[in-house]
This record gives C-alpha cells, sequence and structure tokens, in this order.
C-alpha cells in the first residue's frame, strides 16, 4: 500500500464520499478517515473547503482537493503508477466519462 499523509473527510453513508474511497482502494492507498457527521461542520473541513463547506474533501501533503469527481481525477494522476487507471487515457473517452459522471451527480443528487 502506498503510505503518506492522506486523510478523507466524509460520511460513511454519502454516495460522493464511497466513489472517493473505491478510488483510494482501487490505488491501494492508506487513508485517514475522519468521520464527519451530518448537521455538524468541524473546524477541518470548514478550513479545508471554505466556499461549499462540503464533504468529500481529500488532503494530500496538506493541500485539500474538494468535490469526488475532482477528487477521483485527482488520485488517478497524483498515483498514475499504483494499481490500474480509473479514468480512461483518451482524451475523448475521459470527456466521456467526465460527463456521464457530472450528468449522474447532476441527476440524482440527494439532497
Amino acid at each position: 500500500m502506498v503510505t503518506g499523509d492522506v486523510k478523507l473527510i466524509g460520511s460513511w453513508a454519502s454516495v460522493f464520499v464511497m466513489r472517493t474511497r473505491i478510488a483510494l482502494n482501487l490505488k491501494s492507498i492508506s487513508y485517514e478517515f475522519l468521520q464527519e457527521t451530518y448537521g455538524t461542520k468541524s473546524e477541518l473541513l470548514l478550513k479545508s473547503n471554505p466556499v461549499h463547506k462540503k464533504m468529500p474533501v481529500l488532503i494530500h501533503a496538506d493541500k485539500p482537493v474538494c468535490e469526488s469527481n475532482i477528487i477521483v481525477q485527482y488520485i488517478d494522476e497524483a498515483w498514475s503508477s499504483y494499481g490500474p487507471s480509473i479514468l480512461p487515457s483518451q482524451p475523448y473517452d475521459r470527456a466521456i466519462a467526465r460527463f456521464w459522471a457530472a450528468y449522474v451527480d447532476d441527476k440524482y443528487t440527494f439532497t
């Protein structure tokens, strides 16, 4: 497993957090999961995502990355030599994958 200072802020019940956890596990990246409860927001979450104040937030080397689709892309690029590739390598196929991920997020967002 890849070791390092990787933290994930989220709730176990969130589909967006689950997407991020699956990506981390596919790449065999060890991380610390910082459990948040709905209705309350920790200081770390507010500091890491000051604009939207939402989960998930991936913290790698003390730098926060927000929004699950962006986090998955970051994981795929930052640890490209570990585990299988998550996103397609061809630009067109990658654009199609991004489109469908955004479509599902927009269409089926649970509020």
